[in-house]
């Protein structure tokens, strides 16, 4: 019942299509926001938009903090999105425990377990791959390398990722970072076999778009200093 009270509070405070906006510019800027700029951002007063990003934070979707400006005067207020996770499922349903059992039963396997983890990553990043291609009716073979990474960063949207990729034609190399995590509830207790499978995750993406290649890891979320996931295809056979 309380999900469900819950689920009612958010949908209700998105129903608004310019909160939603902001909702969505949160979440894409990556750094703090404050009133101002989402005042002029979107066209309307100050007091409107403290008032669409009140009820955003009343449902946790984002959080505030005062920071001194080192200009003297009164601290200012910042917003930025917070790590909640946001359920909206009628009726609920518990995916989060139920892949926490899984994975944790996984990990009790040893390397068998770690193995399978390992396929998973794969599978599910090639099917969420080739259903994009097939629900929009793309041709992989007519794509030039910018228009697969092009589609690459779409299909990471979609999952909530935050990408930001690149093809760097000159080393015929391509880069990418994403500033949001797959299984970042889970990363706690068990980061280093999810940041595995992760990296599977996005090798069958990849080996869809670019067949055989190599996927290196650069820095992970998981390190204090990092603010995003950064890998490289650092090798493209086809």
């Amino acid at each position: 019942m309380e999900q469900e009270q819950n689920t009612l509070k958010i949908t209700s405070v998105l129903s608004d299509p310019t909160r939603f906006s902001i909702y969505q510019y949160v979440s894409k800027k990556r750094e703090n926001v404050t009133v101002q700029e989402i005042a002029d951002q979107f066209s309307i007063h100050p007091n409107v938009a403290r008032l669409h990003l009140t009820k955003l934070e009343d449902v946790k979707m984002i959080i505030s903090e005062t920071q001194k400006t080192g200009k003297g005067g009164r601290p200012s207020r910042f917003y930025k999105l917070s790590n909640e996770v946001i359920q909206l499922q009628f009726p609920f349903r518990d995916y989060q425990r139920l892949s926490k059992m899984a994975i944790e039963s996984l990990v009790e396997l040893g390397d068998v377990g770690i193995e399978a983890l390992h396929k998973v990553g794969y599978k599910y990043g090639r099917e969420s791959a080739e259903l994009y291609v097939q629900q929009f009716h793309i041709d992989i073979t007519t794509l030039s390398m910018e228009d697969k990474v092009k589609i690459i960063e779409e299909i990471a949207i979609n999952q909530g990722l935050s990408p930001e990729i690149k093809y760097v034609k000159e080393k015929d190399e391509i880069e990418f970072s994403i500033y949001n995590c797959t299984f970042k509830e889970l990363m706690s207790e068990h980061s280093i076999s999810l940041c595995s499978m992760h990296h599977e995750l996005f090798r069958g993406i990849f080996s869809l778009f670019v067949g055989d290649h190599i996927l290196k890891d650069n820095t992970k979320l998981t390190d204090p200093k990092a603010k995003a996931c950064s890998y490289a295809v650092v090798k493209l056979f086809n």
